[in-house]
């Protein structure tokens, strides 16, 4: 059967719809009130924010977009998700509307803020049944004006309203605003530091979750793929969803820094390095990650590497306080990863030597950062300057990870063959204080006495 190259299909297109058919579904529906919500409580957090952005351009018209779905295949979206700075600006979260814009217009000293989105259509438009975008028949009721204005503590207008004008500073466009948007979620308020507790506390329970699936991970030829399946469903009915990709890598898999296939199987003897974590419905994630001995024990080779991890982490955790030059977490961390392997014998030179900058031989064996910034983004910040990220220095209220790793590939021959193919890495979420930091993550076991113990509460 030959097909005109100018007919497309769409199976959620339907047949023109009669005069009668369109007056017949526009009728004879209840009353609809728009029952209004009490305003959340991020709103007067990002009321804050928002009076920071207007004070940095003042007279400039600023524009925060919240973005439109991006397409899968074909006819199919991804699952919707705002800009990580018109979240953070409007209090928005997960049920944030596609294509809405947050608009800062000049008045006065200052701005008027209105936030624009398409408000839902009445019922006697065609929108309502036949717009698989949109359409309440097919997504399901969409907030209105009032509503949003209500929740959000926040002016709203309809998204025909807004006009675009050249002048306009642009998220994403604009580099001083996306610069700005980015270093104002450095230090986290009150608000944003409730929901990393709460990402960090789904994220513990979605680690309890996979292990007490253990016997049947072990089962499946594709036991990976059952860690992040059991994981994601609990990160969907406790959060939102994921934060990111979900990392289950078991056996050699650990070496590779970001596997996301999961597709291996997870074998008794080896060990598996999950790094998850749930985001919750404000967009905040955790960003956690354990190493764990599938049989519940581990080898004294596999007890050795990760120890000397866990020691890392720990010395960085120790210097972990305001004050402090951001880059120091890692430079303390590395000082164990370059004691420890040259005391193992796998450097060609001594640690001290090796710490030099023109060396730097022990990070053949951990290659990435030790603490990047966390919160709206798993990588939060990441348009900072690096005189306020890298070079930075350290605040109270301030949300980093701390995340070092040892990897030795299956096929490196600097090291002996009892190491080859061994993963670690330890991953904890730290919130600076006033005179210290806090491991949000304490709670999840870290030593490997306590998480050969985890391992068999949760297996009988």
């Amino acid at each position: 059967m030959n097909t005109s190259s100018e007919e497309t299909t769409d199976a959620r297109s339907t047949t023109p719809a009669s005069d009668r058919f369109q007056d017949y579904i526009g009728t004879q529906w209840a009353d609809r009130r728009d029952e209004l919500p009490e305003t959340r409580a991020q709103a007067a957090f990002a009321f804050e924010r928002r009076a920071a952005v207007s004070a940095a351009f003042p007279g400039r018209r600023v524009v925060i977009e919240a973005g439109e779905p991006k397409q899968r295949s074909n006819d199919t979206d991804y699952p919707y998700r705002a800009h990580s700075a018109f979240a953070h600006l409007t209090g928005w979260g997960a049920d944030s509307e596609p294509g809405a814009v947050l608009v800062f217009e000049p008045a006065g000293d200052g701005h008027e803020t209105t936030l624009y989105f398409r408000e839902r259509a009445g019922r006697d438009s065609d929108e309502f049944y036949a717009n698989h975008a949109i359409g309440e028949f097919w997504i399901g009721p969409r907030p209105s004006l009032v509503q949003v204005a209500a929740d959000l503590a926040l002016d709203t207008a309809h998204l025909d309203e807004f006009v675009a004008t050249d002048s306009d500073l642009r998220i994403d466009h604009d580099e001083e605003l996306t610069r700005f948007v980015s270093e104002l979620r450095l230090v986290k308020d009150a608000f944003e530091i409730e929901e990393m507790r709460k990402a960090v506390n789904a994220t513990a329970g979605g680690f309890d979750a996979f292990l007490a699936e253990l016997p049947r991970i072990i089962a499946s030829p594709r036991g990976e793929r059952v860690v992040e399946g059991v994981f994601n469903a609990h990160a969907r009915e406790h959060g939102n969803t994921v934060g990111y990709d979900t990392i289950a890598a078991s056996g050699s898999h650990a070496c590779i820094l970001h596997w996301t296939r999961n597709d291996g199987a997870v074998v008794p003897g080896d060990l598996i390095l999950v790094d998850a974590g749930v985001e919750v419905e404000s967009l905040y994630t955790a960003d956690i990650t354990r190493t764990l001995p599938i049989n519940g024990t581990f080898t004294d080779v596999q007890r050795k590497v990760y120890e000397a991890v866990r020691e890392a982490a720990d010395a960085a955790l120790a210097i972990a306080r305001p004050g402090i030059v951001f880059k120091e977490l890692h430079a303390a961390a590395m000082e164990v990863i370059a004691a420890r392997t040259a005391e193992w014998g796998f450097l060609p030179v001594s640690a001290a030597e090796s710490l030099l900058p023109e060396n730097q031989f022990h990070r053949r064996y951990m290659v990435h950062g030790t603490s990047h910034h966390l919160g709206i983004d798993v990588h939060d910040c990441a348009q900072a300057r690096r005189d306020f990220y890298h070079e930075g220095i350290v605040e109270e209220g301030m949300v980093f990870t701390i995340e070092p790793g040892l990897y030795f590939q299956k096929d490196d021959l600097t090291v002996p063959e009892e190491f080859r193919g061994i993963g670690v890495r330890i991953e904890d979420d730290i919130l600076v204080t006033a005179d210290g930091a806090e491991n949000l993550s304490a709670h999840i076991p870290r030593t490997a006495d306590e998480v050969e113990a985890w391992i068999a509460r949760l297996n009988g």
